[in-house]
């Protein structure tokens, strides 16, 4: 599923649609690390542009291999019991949240953070940052495992 998400306060999340995301994922080590703020009701993505960005999320049968043009990859948990998700910007209206449904259950998330040209869609011409697709891949999974980053962007980030 292509997606192009309002990032207010340059993040977007993806959530199971009976939770709510309250900011105390975004430790120290998240945002300068991790770039993903983990709680347990979802994940709020950190971007590089608090503007209209560009995200794809899929659901999979098992993990697949690592973007090669990913700049950032980075995985956590993400438990859906009510069997949907919500994706959406902190600033976004219940009509603007997107949804889709999965098999309620325990999945393992991986973001990947892909250099891309600017959406045609905009909002913020004027904000900076580099352009990103948000590359959401989802598996499930039986056990919780801690997040993890699989490939560090640039150790400086404006995001």
């Amino acid at each position: 599923m292509h997606l192009v998400v309002h990032a207010d306060q340059r993040q977007f999340s993806i959530r199971d649609s009976a939770s709510r995301l309250d900011g105390s994922g975004w430790t120290p080590v998240a945002v300068e690390f991790h770039r993903i703020g983990a709680e347990p009701g979802g994940i709020a993505i950190a971007t590089a542009r608090s503007d209209v960005v560009e995200s794809s999320v899929e659901l999979l049968p098992s993990p697949p291999p690592v973007d090669s043009s990913a700049e950032h990859v980075v995985e956590a948990d993400l438990p859906v019991p009510s069997g949907r998700l919500v994706i959406s910007g902190p600033a976004d209206y219940p009509s603007q949240e997107k949804f889709f449904s999965v098999l309620p259950g325990l999945y393992r998330a991986r973001v990947s953070y892909v250099p891309a040209a600017a959406p045609s869609v905009t909002w913020n011409e004027h904000e900076y940052g580099e352009h990103y697709r948000y590359v959401v891949e989802l598996w499930p999974v039986a056990g919780r495992s801690d997040v993890e980053v699989l490939r560090q962007g640039a150790a400086v980030w404006d995001g």
